[in-house]
């Protein structure tokens, strides 16, 4: 086998990979040796077909095992011999396109190496940690959150108003033609929740028990429901009763509903939940902050391939998100635009540096740590949980979208441990516009 160099530009390289027939043919007797021992023939017994018969019945079929195992084995030791890391999977075919057997093969293969990445001296990287402690007032309007959701009713005079609970009886139509789901009885509507289509509760505000009424609204152009999207419809209600919202008491007693101890008890593990938000929150700005540090220290060459399919991949997203009607992919071709290629090449840039990081120093996703990011991914599949757990056991792809933020959390923290951290006392405003900006700019 001879394996000759015809391009090295930049990242790109290209190899023309030659096997002498000669070769083939004896990977082709080998398997077939290996075979005999077990093949049976009419009129032979068993392990005694001869080998010119096997190569008549089974050569062919081996041969293209044999050409398929001498090219992978090819490709594997020049990858091994040279270093090289292909950034994608490479382009191998077939140089004679009039090959026959009893000719030498001849391959041409050609790919874009992973380019060297300097060594990063995270000590170099200095780093602020907002920490915000829940003051009376968060925990106060978090309290009250959870009372409000444990909100009593009590039946009143007169006509309702926001805020009010409704009890009604209402049955929806299109043109005249009742449709699925358009109905129901004894239905409690919080007026103001806006949970159901716009326009429909504000027309109940002034009603009172026993009233009926026709109430018309446009279900929305974006509605999850295609056969209902953008349609008027006319809904006939029946008021049946109109409630107040009582007080919640915030005692002992609503502490306990939520199982804690007491009111105390049921402050302190608000206290906690809202810490862990806040150190959740501080750690994503400090991690943004991370990156774009990262971004400008360290600049190596940017294999093309990656960043074209990466611009590609964000301008075709962008395109969805400004064209949310367009499910599928029949439309335009979508043309990255400078922006998406900046954006692509600091991704791209981010992506192999954290990669290599983690490469160099071991570190990696755990069976434990997978197992748990699968559960968490089925939980969105009420009832279907153990699918969902067979469809990520088959789909490589799949399992690479749950480990991929994994691993890249497990290398961030690593950069942290070694980069020079201070913390920074701040308040929940000043964290909540922190994690605002984060959202205007990759």
């Amino acid at each position: 086998m001879q394996v000759t160099e015809t391009l090295n530009e930049g990242l790109k390289r290209a190899y023309q990979i030659t096997v002498p027939a000669s070769e083939l043919d004896d990977k082709v007797n080998e398997k077939l040796k290996e075979a005999q021992p077990e093949v049976e023939m009419k009129g032979f017994r068993k392990g005694k077909v001869p080998m010119a018969l096997l190569k008549k019945q089974f050569g062919p079929r081996l041969l293209g095992e044999a050409m398929q195992e001498t090219v992978d084995g090819a490709m594997s030791k020049h990858f091994e011999d040279s270093g090289d890391r292909p950034a994608m999977q490479p382009e191998v075919k077939m140089t004679k396109d009039d090959w026959k057997e009893g000719d030498d093969i001849e391959v041409s293969m050609s790919y874009e190496a992973l380019p060297e990445i300097p060594d990063l001296d995270a000590s170099s990287i200095t780093l602020e940690k907002m920490v915000v402690s829940p003051d009376e007032e968060a925990v106060d309007e978090a309290l009250k959150s959870l009372a409000d959701s444990r909100k009593s009713y009590e039946t009143k005079k007169g006509k309702a108003k926001n805020d009010d609970q409704i009890v009604i009886d209402f049955v929806g139509s299109i043109d005249g033609e009742k449709f699925e789901g358009g109905a129901a009885e004894d239905y409690p509507l919080v007026l103001g929740s806006k949970s159901f289509i716009p326009g429909f509760e504000d027309q109940l505000v002034g009603a009172k028990a026993g009233d009926e009424l026709e109430v018309k609204v446009n279900f929305p152009d974006d509605y999850q429901a295609e056969h209902l999207k953008g349609k008027e419809a006319s809904f006939a209600v029946t008021v049946k009763e109109v409630k107040k919202p009582g007080e919640t008491a915030i005692d002992d007693e609503l502490a306990k509903g939520f199982g804690a101890e007491s009111l105390d008890a049921l402050k302190d593990q608000i206290r906690e939940r809202l810490t862990a938000e806040y150190s959740g929150a501080a750690r994503a700005v400090m991690k943004r902050a991370l990156l774009d540090q990262l971004d400008e220290k360290v600049s190596f060459e940017l294999p093309p391939s990656l960043v074209k399919a990466e611009a590609d991949q964000i301008a075709h997203q962008l395109w969805h998100e400004d064209n949310p009607d367009v499910q599928g992919h029949d439309h335009p071709e979508i043309e990255p635009t400078d922006e998406h290629q900046k954006l692509a090449e600091r991704r791209v840039r981010l992506g192999l540096l954290l990669a290599e990081l983690g490469r160099k120093n071991e570190i990696s996703v755990t069976d434990a740590e997978m197992t748990q990011a699968v559960m968490n991914q089925a939980r969105q599949y009420p009832g279907q949980e153990r699918q969902f757990f067979e469809f990520v056991q088959q789909n490589a792809q799949m399992r690479q979208q749950l480990q991929a933020p994994i691993f890249e959390d497990k290398v961030v923290d690593y950069v942290f441990e070694l980069a020079n951290v201070t913390e920074k006392p701040a308040t929940k405003a000043e964290l909540e516009a922190a994690v605002e900006a984060l959202d205007t700019d990759e």
